[in-house]
């Protein structure tokens, strides 16, 4: 994982993109995209570096990080695979929404600190279902 500097701050708290965070454990139905997926984050605006990739995992539904620490992260992911999240740490905030469809899925981000802001898509690719 990078660094979680100036720059790559609001990237990661994007998406970290869409699917990120320490969740609450709920009692739900099983979400059919549950399972590991590979989040490409893509700036296309703003001074954050160009590009980060995490591994996220989303269990009944609801968006999980097992990275760095200090990130609190609100998100789910909705039977028909819509996506809303939004995460903060200190003082740098994002939020993204997008859709799942099968192993990929698209959407945008965009985030700010006291100093900054920055926006751009994602990508997420399905890599195991359990």
């Amino acid at each position: 994982m990078a660094n979680f500097g100036p720059k790559s701050a609001l990237a990661l708290a994007a998406l970290g993109a869409v699917l990120v965070g320490q969740a609450q454990t709920q009692a739900a139905p099983v979400n059919r995209y549950d399972g590991t997926w590979s989040v490409l984050i893509i700036t296309e605006s703003g001074t954050c570096d160009r590009a980060y990739r995490y591994a996220l995992r989303i269990k009944n539904g609801v968006v999980y990080y097992d990275g760095e620490a200090g990130i609190d992260v609100s998100g789910r992911v909705s039977p028909s695979g819509q996506v809303q999240v939004s995460l903060k740490r200190g003082d740098q905030g994002a939020s993204g929404s997008g859709r799942l469809s099968g192993t990929t899925g698209l959407g945008t981000w965009s985030g700010k600190s006291s100093t900054s802001q920055c926006s751009g898509q994602w990508q997420a690719e399905r890599r195991s279902t359990n």
